[in-house]
């Protein structure tokens, strides 16, 4: 089976971590900073990489999630999901890792549990992070 093309998001960024990121129809144009505790200016407004990441992911997920809540016939409602990309050392690299924080109103624990794992299989993000990055998942269910 061949990969089949259903969108393809375009964004162009000049300036590295302190210059822009605009999409190609505009609708993002942001400016980018390097955090303070990187050693950058952390400019007031600006954001960065890790943030547009973290926003992303979370999404997806959240989409999954309900996709699989759909497909299982389990009403869930208002779910969210947070998700914290730090930028960190590895010896002498770079590398980002992600901690997933998903809610779930309503539903016992382990059915939480149960439905997150599935999620965390069918996520685009998660499938493309997998075996790259350390992906931690955290469930809860308060409302």
């Amino acid at each position: 089976m061949s990969y089949q093309k259903l969108y393809t998001a375009k964004a162009r960024a000049t300036g590295g971590r302190d210059g822009r990121a605009i999409s190609s129809d505009n609708v993002i144009d942001l400016a980018l900073t390097t955090p303070k505790e990187m050693g950058g200016p952390g400019k007031e407004g600006a954001t960065n990489p890790e943030q547009l990441f973290a926003a992303g992911y979370a999404a997806c997920f959240d989409s999954a999630l309900n996709l699989v809540a759909r497909f299982e016939k389990q009403a869930i409602a208002g779910s969210s999901v947070a998700a914290d990309v730090s930028l960190g050392h590895v010896g002498d690299k770079y590398d980002i890792a992600v901690d997933l924080h998903v809610n779930i109103p309503g539903l016992e624990q382990a059915h939480a549990e149960d439905l997150v794992a599935k999620a965390h299989q069918i996520c685009p993000y998660s499938r493309a992070t997998r075996g790259n990055i350390e992906v931690n998942l955290t469930t809860t269910t308060h409302a």
